[in-house]
């Protein structure tokens, strides 16, 4: 379900900051985890690229996944623009792929509990169902539905499933490919007439972030 459409809004995309899960790689899925102090300082960095990013007399609509870890993103970005924290709105549809019964655990757990499904899901894991869960396909529609309802430029603070959707649905990128694409948490992902960049703020003269 390509959405092909050259007067589409350009759109500025962050992947919420890091949480504890995250950095123990388990899958979080529609689990609400909150963000770490990591993950907190990435929203910084996403909220000052934002900064730069945005021309200064835009009107922009701010939308964010439900869950606890992307509104503290989108809070903490909207504090680093100077707008009021609470001023944006949530879409259900923006909410992480549903992981299942695999929610909570890791890559490495689910191939030794379950091996004929993780190795069912690596040979197929555009279109493969964890029991309970969704595939990509599932999250492309509602995601779909979501940007073919934008009027205006727009940032979404949203996950990496969501994101890697709305480059499939956006932009060239193979199908096949979207579920191996990585996500940071700490970069912009523009979308604009069907090409993309991903923007990231340098801080220091010498081209590493500031701490």
């Amino acid at each position: 379900m390509h959405i092909n459409d050259p007067n589409a809004p350009t759109l500025y995309l962050i992947r919420h900051g890091e949480t504890d899960w995250n950095a123990r790689r388990l899958l979080q899925g529609r689990q609400d985890i909150p963000l770490n102090e990591v993950g907190q300082g990435q929203a910084v960095v996403s909220g000052t690229c934002l900064k730069w990013l945005l021309p200064a007399d835009a009107s922009v609509d701010f939308i964010a996944s439900p869950l606890s870890r992307t509104r503290q993103t989108m809070e903490i970005i909207r504090r680093q623009l100077g707008l009021d924290v609470a001023d944006y709105r949530t879409d259900d549809r923006l909410i992480e792929i549903n992981f299942g019964e695999w929610e909570g655990m890791d890559w490495q757990q689910i191939a030794e509990r379950q091996p004929e499904r993780f190795e069912a899901r690596q040979a197929d894991p555009l279109n493969f169902i964890p029991k309970d869960g969704e595939n990509y396909p599932h999250v492309f529609e509602r995601v779909g539905s979501l940007l073919k309802s934008l009027q205006r430029d727009t940032v979404l603070v949203a996950h990496a499933g969501v994101l890697r959707s709305c480059l499939a649905l956006l932009t060239e990128v193979p199908d096949a490919e979207v579920p191996l694409l990585e996500i940071p948490q700490d970069q912009v992902l523009v979308i604009r007439g069907g090409k993309f960049a991903w923007m990231r703020v340098s801080l220091t003269a010498d081209g590493r972030r500031g701490q």
